[in-house]
């Protein structure tokens, strides 16, 4: 009998790895063989001069050595972790206060799977779209512009997108209102999960509000704000379609709105295919840099 069990095990085991096949197939082919080549090429001397190709011809780390030493990586890098940061503090303060008050059973706030829906709405939105929209709006020319002048807080309409500060606070608001719904969904499911009799022990023992959301909501939800915060770490480093949109592809003003992926497309659509990977490359390091320094620095506040 033990022997048949055994075996009727090893045969459902099997259709578990079956169906996994389909997933590591895809893996396999669209990604895993992309990222071989990505590192590959970024060996080589591989781009377009007019009409002449030259290469591809192996070069070992001198894309490397031109990409580091011309310092426009970190320029671009330090661009890109400034408009993340921008959308993404507020992002985590509003989720973490929305997501408190909806899982409050106390408060019984009346329709909040409406408002879940509504405030998850601007994620279904093309970032494009939204950028194009933003573009509009406070363009000189635009209604922003124009209501500010009509009230009298402004003299003259103000060139937003001409200014170092706005440009960068705007994709950080778009970046902020496109993806708060997403994070807050995602909190609000791990403050559901917690066990309500913690709170009702905390209540016994006098705890404020204040006190059960920082001794008790905090410290559970710590593994979901970890993945939270690299999941948004490595979109945000992967920004491309809002600052490419909203500056015209330049990262304007003095290319201070500028990404990784800009500057990466900038050399894709160049054909500098051999840069192109090393910037990739680049960014895979620093992603991957960032994301342990975070879950680093997580763990060691977890240990104390």
């Amino acid at each position: 009998m033990k022997k048949k069990k055994s075996s009727n095990v090893v045969k459902y085991n099997r259709w578990g790895y079956i169906f996994l096949i389909p997933f590591f197939v895809t893996f396999i082919v669209f990604q895993l063989i992309p990222l071989c080549g990505t590192f590959w090429n970024s060996f080589f001397e591989n781009y377009r001069s007019g009409r002449q190709q030259i290469g591809p011809t192996f070069i070992g780390i001198e894309n490397f050595k031109t990409i580091i030493t011309s310092g426009l990586i970190w320029k671009y890098a330090r661009n890109t972790l400034i408009m993340w940061v921008l959308g993404f503090v507020p992002q985590i303060f509003f989720s973490l206060l929305l997501g408190a008050w909806f899982s409050d059973k106390r408060l019984s706030i009346k329709a909040s799977g409406f408002f879940k829906t509504v405030i998850y709405l601007p994620n279904l939105i093309m970032a494009s779209a939204f950028a194009m929209l933003f573009f509009t709006l406070f363009s000189e020319g635009g209604p922003v512009n124009s209501i500010l002048v009509n009230l009298h807080i402004l003299k003259e309409p103000f060139a937003f997108l001409n200014d170092i500060a706005a440009t960068r606070g705007l994709v950080g608001l778009m970046n902020f209102v496109m993806w708060f719904g997403n994070t807050t969904l995602l909190l609000l499911a791990g403050m559901l999960g917690i066990d309500p009799s913690l709170y009702e022990a905390a209540e016994v023992d006098g705890a404020t509000s204040t006190q059960k959301f920082f001794r008790i909501t905090l410290p559970i939800l710590k593994p979901i704000l970890v993945y939270v915060v690299i999941t948004s770490l490595i979109g945000g480093l992967q920004m491309f379609d809002v600052p490419s949109v909203l500056t015209n592809g330049k990262g304007n003003p003095m290319e201070t709105s500028m990404t990784l992926i800009m500057y990466l497309n900038n050399h894709l659509y160049s054909k500098n295919f051999g840069l192109a990977g090393t910037v990739s490359v680049l960014l895979f390091l620093i992603t991957g840099i960032l994301s342990l320094i975070v879950f680093k620095v997580s763990n060691e506040k977890n240990v104390k």
